[in-house]
């Protein structure tokens, strides 16, 4: 192997995407918004289904009135979302027949796993784009859809904020370790 050929840091950049809670004021460009969500599009699904659809509110009043749907006086842990200078309401559309019929054959939800692609192409983007994202699965869901008009018999699985962040900071990941997340050739722990 060529010593001068640079491996790829892939796993470097992964470790930049953060959720991100505290944006700073700057307006996002929409033709980063666009390379998120074209990279959104590039993701796979089953079937070549790509069972996503995407709105993008960026007009300041319009923004506000959904981030008012993410929290409560309750539950106001994302109120942050009133910061954030875009939100992207992800609706999950229905898959294609192949991969419908696939679904109900082994019992799986192939959209769902295609919007979490989906997504986190997105999101990735975001990160090559210097902008900050936090998804959102806590919202008022029919309040959302009276405000963009969009039919009931849709679904909107999240929200997610996006924005340049308030601070460079990049915090630790906290995850399990390697040893306690896989194994080789049976289901058990490897010391």
């Amino acid at each position: 192997m060529d010593k001068n050929i640079k491996k790829p840091k892939f796993l470097d950049f992964l470790k930049k995407r953060q959720s991100i809670r505290k944006f700073s004021n700057k307006p996002v460009e929409r033709d980063k918004i666009e390379r998120c969500l074209e990279a959104a599009r590039l993701a796979p699904s089953a079937s070549n289904s790509q069972p996503w659809f995407y709105i993008v509110i960026d007009d300041p009043k319009l923004r506000e009135k959904i981030a008012k749907e993410t929290f409560g006086a309750f539950v106001s842990f994302n109120s942050f979302s009133l910061q954030a200078p875009v939100l992207i309401v992800v609706i999950t559309e229905n898959s294609n027949f192949k991969a419908k019929i696939g679904g109900m054959i082994k019992n799986k939800k192939y959209n769902h796993t295609d919007i979490g692609f989906s997504m986190s192409y997105l999101c990735l983007q975001a990160v090559e784009e210097d902008l900050g994202t936090c998804v959102l699965g806590w919202f008022d869901e029919s309040g959302i859809k009276k405000i963009l008009d969009i039919p009931k018999k849709l679904t909107i699985d999240f929200i997610i904020t996006i924005g340049y962040p308030d601070s460079n900071e990049i915090r630790p990941k906290i995850r399990k370790p390697i040893k306690e997340i896989r194994a080789y050739n049976s289901y058990k722990f490897d010391a």
